[in-house]
């Protein structure tokens, strides 16, 4: 079972509808939507979704994603566009390992951030610390390009780390670690994030995390940690202890 699966004993799961009856003028368009998102309708759990007329935005959780190749993603962002005078439609869609990230994602493509809240389906946040970190992430994703996700579904060890890379260069702790990790015995999830100087850094800390040796998180530097005054010169990063690769 994934983090954001539902627990065995909550209400029925429900389904996701496409609504997308008599737009199959563009045939190829049409296959393209099924080979790519709709082959395991019947798979797919909306988490969130919103409709304004012509757009939908769907935040799903994919139940085949354990099946395939290890760490992959399991939650499915799904932006589609219908034109009901053309019989056709346009969609996007993007693979993401957090709700949170894939939220995000349909915000960046014009979905209103208070229309697409998460249905109470998987385990709730554990405290306040995570429900921050994730409205954060819904609303500030588009500053972060993903470098590198793993989705372990161990239910001994139930943990997504995710490594992102900051797009603004001068943005403190330039490369992030977000974790989320679900108490299977409260069935409650938290998400935490660490900053680091290096990728490799990053990617080492995630290995450690996944083979169960990881140390705490090194916290993020506030941005005043590396503001300066104006005309004095750059002085260099120190490297931090510990290797990298």
């Amino acid at each position: 079972m994934s983090p954001t699966d539902p627990a065995p004993d909550r209400k029925s799961i429900p389904q996701v509808d496409f609504n997308l009856d008599d737009l199959d003028a563009d045939e190829e368009k049409y296959l393209d939507f099924y080979r790519k998102v709709a082959v395991h309708e019947d798979m797919l759990v909306p988490l969130a979704e919103h409709h304004d007329g012509p757009h939908s935005y769907y935040v799903l959780f994919d139940r085949t994603a354990t099946w395939g190749h290890p760490g992959m993603p399991q939650v499915l962002a799904v932006h589609l566009q219908r034109d009901h005078e053309k019989r056709t439609f346009s969609f996007e869609h993007a693979p993401l390992p957090l709700p949170a990230m894939a939220q995000s994602w349909l915000i960046h493509r014009g979905c209103p951030s208070d229309a697409i809240a998460l249905a109470p389906l998987g385990p709730p946040p554990a405290d306040e610390a995570t429900r921050a970190l994730e409205l954060r992430l819904a609303g500030d994703g588009d500053h972060y390009a993903m470098g590198y996700s793993y989705t372990s579904d161990d239910p001994d060890d139930m943990v997504i780390v995710v490594a992102l890379r900051a797009l603004d260069e001068r943005a403190p702790s330039p490369f992030r670690v977000v974790v989320e990790e679900v108490d299977t015995e409260t069935w409650t999830h938290t998400l935490r994030e660490g900053g680091f100087d290096t990728l490799g850094e990053a990617l080492q800390w995630c290995d450690d995390r996944l083979a169960g040796e990881a140390g705490p998180l090194p916290p993020v530097r506030p941005a005043a940690a590396v503001s300066r005054p104006a005309g004095l010169p750059k002085a260099p990063a120190p490297r931090p202890p510990g290797r990298s690769r």
